[in-house]
């Protein structure tokens, strides 16, 4: 029977051409895509650590993040400038004057910065302060976003929708490539699942991992964060996503010292800086060991 609109992953080819390996023959079935923001490689071997607070709340909290993960080993900053919530009543993020402090947070750190853009009309604004756009899980398959964000030349990084099947996922990543624009990393999240919600914030599909690699040549990381929704998690999660192979790791970090204020957003899945140097030790640790897929440059 034939079911209008069901895809499935012998469609991908037809899907999104420009990324899938069926299609791009000339990228070997065990190279990665090498995406570069400032001085880091992803794609290029080693797992990227990108740490930083859920939300730009203050300058003095986010510098103050941003030293630390530094100091851990991290090394791209995140931060939230504008942020989608699940009620309107709830801390939306600084907007614009958040851009701002990220770049401040930028300049004394070195650190690169990935910040989530939510509405096509204010692609060229934060491309103006981040070095890497992130596309949230929310947001997947908002198709103009995703055209803009392809047209600004900037790598994304590109969240998986919450309840999306992995053809959805790359489908949303060929919008992207269409425009021009193959600088693009995927990020597995957590999916919305039976126990999601019981015991962790969502289902971390780790299996994801490897499915994703086989179909396309883009490197794809993961967000512990997101996925559990418990900091006491974060640091076996990220521990596993390393050993199914993802590129690299989006990790929330609070600072923990005496009087730092709790953070309005998430602060539940927020590890300190301590744990992220022990993840960071893990992936040091493990380099010397595995063995990661040859990087190639599209």
């Amino acid at each position: 029977m034939s079911i209008a609109g069901n895809v499935g992953l012998a469609d991908l080819p037809r899907i999104c051409p420009l990324i899938s390996r069926r299609v791009q023959t000339s990228v070997g079935s065990d190279e990665t895509r090498v995406v570069t923001v400032g001085e880091v490689q992803f794609g290029g071997g080693h797992p990227v650590v990108i740490a930083g607070p859920c939300a730009v709340e203050s300058e003095e909290q986010t510098l103050a993040v941003a030293r630390a993960v530094k100091a851990a080993g991290a090394e791209m900053l995140r931060g939230g400038a504008f942020k989608p919530r699940t009620s309107p009543h709830d801390f939306q993020g600084l907007g614009v004057e958040g851009l701002r402090i990220l770049s401040k947070a930028r300049r004394e750190t070195g650190l690169p910065v990935v910040t989530e853009v939510m509405d096509p009309r204010l692609v060229e604004t934060v491309a103006e302060h981040a070095d890497m756009l992130q596309i949230g899980s929310r947001n997947m398959q908002n198709y103009p976003l995703l055209v803009e964000a392809g047209k600004s030349g900037k790598p994304v990084l590109l969240k998986r929708g919450m309840a999306a099947s992995l053809c959805e996922w790359l489908g949303a990543a060929e919008y992207i490539a269409k425009e021009g624009n193959l600088e693009i990393v995927l990020c597995e999240r957590g999916i919305k699942a039976f126990p999601a919600g019981e015991y962790s914030r969502n289902v971390l599909d780790l299996g994801v991992v490897p499915a994703v690699k086989k179909e396309t040549f883009l490197p794809i990381i993961v967000d512990p964060s997101h996925a559990t929704g418990v900091a006491s998690m974060v640091e076996g999660a990220s521990c596993g996503a390393i050993e199914f192979g993802s590129d690299g790791l989006l990790i929330e970090v609070a600072c923990d010292e005496p009087g730092a204020i709790r953070p309005k957003c998430d602060a539940a899945q927020a590890i300190n800086p301590r744990t992220l140097e022990n993840i960071v030790r893990f992936i040091e640790s493990r380099g010397a060991s595995r063995m990661w897929r040859k990087a190639h440059v599209v």
